[in-house]
């Protein structure tokens, strides 16, 4: 944030760790029992990911739910059902939707993670246009659009809480912005540290450099999945960590300010690498209840639909629990009047909810309800 300092409590103040990264070294007797367990962890979700026939189609919507969970720590509120009905509204118009701001932030960070996972699988390098285009892009509308999109900061930021006025850390200075982001960017492709301590060294650092002037957390936390599947850690590109994050958010904040505060960045990993081991189970069930839902539902749809076009049906829903029939039929490419009978066949079985009813021009919304339970959840 960008603030008049002289309004706040300066006094617990931590200033950025100028010329203590990388570190040297690590405890490494402290890190080998949280790292054997992270390890084992993410290898159990990843063998998950890889037996998906379509990860992308079954975890889509946790991409949604990441977006919410990570939007939220930084005080922007939605829920992942306003969201999914503003993307299903804004795709079926073909243009950004009207919104509450909080809506519109965090559909835009959606896109961001939708982009960037694409990006780096069409082969694109983790570097410093990668991150400012997605900063452009979740900055690009409503009260973002005003802070510099895809622009590194050029005066001083702080990250502080501003309901009780307090300033707890000061990252680095915009003049020795650049070449510390060279720095992180050139540990990232030539460090041989262990990839799960990379990782964790690279997203604190992203942090406590805070290089732009709003939106910081969101593309750190959105670094730390697209180094895991840069790394080799996950095949596909689905493992979000927001909601450890959250859950234990002040200390998070705490140990990343020790970093600076006390070269402590030993505690730092002990934190990361117990995230990635208590969000890996929770992805790891997630995973294994869409999964069992889709296999369950083929049947259903089968018989429901009583077409050759019940897969296809099907994979669209699960893939975008909440939208219109004319999506549906232009994405799939079923037949107007299949596609009709299917979604009435649906929210007749109880398995579709109408959100809003047709209306002139406008189609009637509908949202897949059992799978948006296990999306909350």
């Amino acid at each position: 944030m960008a603030v008049n300092i002289d309004d706040y409590d300066l006094s617990e103040v931590v200033g950025y760790h100028y010329g203590q990264f990388p570190p040297e070294d690590l405890e490494l007797a402290e890190l080998l029992g949280p790292l054997a367990r992270a390890q084992d962890a993410i290898s159990r979700y990843d063998q998950m990911l890889i037996s998906l026939p379509n990860s992308e189609l079954l975890l889509a919507p946790l991409r949604q739910n990441e977006a919410v969970i990570s939007s939220r720590m930084e005080g922007t509120i939605s829920t992942v059902d306003e969201v999914m009905i503003y993307e299903a509204e804004a795709d079926d118009a073909g243009t950004i939707g009207r919104s509450r701001d909080d809506v519109v932030e965090v559909a835009l960070y959606s896109s961001v993670l939708r982009r960037a996972q694409n990006a780096v699988s069409d082969g694109e390098p983790i570097n410093e246009g990668l991150i400012k285009n997605a900063h452009r892009i979740l900055l690009s509308f409503g009260r973002g659009a005003s802070k510099s999109p895809g622009q590194y900061k050029t005066e001083q930021n702080y990250i502080g809480d501003d309901r009780r006025k307090i300033i707890f850390f000061k990252p680095i200075s915009p003049i020795q912005l650049e070449p510390a982001m060279h720095d992180l960017l050139k540990f990232i492709e030539e460090s041989s540290m262990l990839h799960l301590f990379k990782v964790a060294i690279a997203h604190v650092e992203f942090e406590a450099l805070h290089p732009f002037n709003d939106g910081n957390g969101r593309i750190g936390r959105l670094l730390i999945t697209l180094l895991l599947w840069k790394f080799g850690l996950i095949h596909k590109p689905h493992f979000y960590v927001s909601a450890y994050f959250e859950a234990h958010k002040e200390e998070y904040i705490e140990l990343m300010r020790g970093v600076s505060e006390s070269d402590d960045w030993t505690s730092w990993v002990v934190f990361f690498l117990n995230a990635i081991s208590s969000q890996a189970e929770l992805n790891l069930k997630t995973a294994q209840e869409i999964s069992a839902l889709y296999d369950e539902m083929k049947e259903t749809f089968r018989e429901i639909s009583g077409s050759k076009w019940h897969i296809a049906a099907q994979d669209y829903i699960f893939e975008n629990p909440v939208f219109k029939n004319r999506q549906l039929i232009k994405k799939s490419g079923m037949p107007k009047h299949v596609a009709t009978r299917i979604t009435k066949l649906l929210h007749e079985g109880g398995l579709l909810r109408e959100l809003s009813p047709a209306s002139g021009r406008r189609g009637a919304l509908y949202m897949f309800e059992p799978l948006m339970e296990i999306v909350r959840a």
